[in-house]
């Protein structure tokens, strides 16, 4: 299931990314394909499911991950057929997971695939377009709540077409944060056990877990809570959410503190930099296979 980076991919006559693409008119085709993909999502959501394990019993995927990662990609596709794609389902079926240079969509069908199968309604259609291996633009729909997050590089962040705008809350003592609570070996157990005890005794308000990493990165975004991290989540899982982020005035990094790599399998977004920072000192670090 790695994804692997061509350092050697043709460059777009373009060098300066927006001149030879018009990235506005690829998200709101992006918005309208996850709008309708929505609709397979909402019939769905109360029935019963046909439901499969991927990696371990609690990675799932239903008939709706596939068909609507199907429908996304497909009409995609035929509307840009130079683009490249990153879809989960298709790159756990197998498919070359290989990101390029060219456009390329990132994409979650389902988002919270484990909440959809217990019509727990915080799931998210995840469409995130990079341009020279940089985030450019993303949509991260709940079709549950209808609330459409979208962003595009230097335009700001919006839901429901409202701008939205990150906490100014700074202050780790005075900061909500949200983590998942799910692991997938004993080592992540420990490590985020720890985490807990050491983040909680550092005095913050409390965590939350939505069961979404996309979802939680627009709480972040839309100033809900002030910090989100995991370890363990993959680069569909973020993509088209750390642009919302980062154009809602907030962060997004390696949990380390260093510059985010969207194939490394963690991160952190928060409403700034120096909350990051005082996370960092409380916290241990996982070092997981990269995407």
């Amino acid at each position: 299931m790695a994804c692997h980076i061509n350092a050697h991919a043709s460059f777009n006559k373009d060098i300066n990314m927006g001149s030879d693409y018009n990235i506005e008119e690829f998200i709101k085709t992006a918005e309208e394909l996850a709008r309708e993909a929505g609709v397979l999502v909402r019939d769905a959501y109360k029935k019963d499911k046909a439901v499969e394990s991927k990696s371990c019993a609690v990675d799932l995927v239903t008939e709706t991950d596939t068909k609507v990662e199907e429908l996304l990609i497909s009409r995609l596709r035929k509307k840009y057929p130079t683009h490249k794609f990153i879809g989960e389902e298709s790159t756990v079926s197998g498919e070359p997971c290989l990101w390029t240079d060219d456009p390329t969509w990132i994409i979650d069908p389902v988002d919270g695939t484990m909440n959809f199968v217990h019509s727990f309604p915080f799931v998210g259609i995840c469409i995130g377009l990079s341009i020279k291996k940089e985030i450019v633009g993303g949509v991260v729909y709940n079709p549950i709540y209808d609330e459409m997050f979208q962003a595009i590089k230097g335009k700001g962040a919006f839901c429901n077409n409202k701008p939205i705008k990150v906490s100014s809350q700074n202050d780790l003592k005075l900061s909500l944060f949200i983590t998942e609570v799910g692991f997938n070996s004993q080592e992540m157990l420990d490590v985020k056990v720890a985490n807990y005890k050491s983040l909680l005794e550092a005095g913050i308000r409390g965590f939350r877990s939505l069961g979404s990493a996309a979802l939680n990165m627009c709480h972040i975004a839309r100033g809900s809570a002030e910090l989100y991290y995991e370890y363990g989540i993959h680069c569909w899982d973020m993509a088209a959410a750390s642009i919302i982020v980062t154009e809602a005035g907030g962060v997004v990094m390696d949990t380390t503190g260093g510059p985010l790599d969207i194939m490394n399998r963690r991160c952190v977004a928060a409403s700034s930099g120096s909350l990051v920072k005082e996370f960092t000192k409380h916290v241990k670090h996982l070092q997981l296979q990269r995407d």
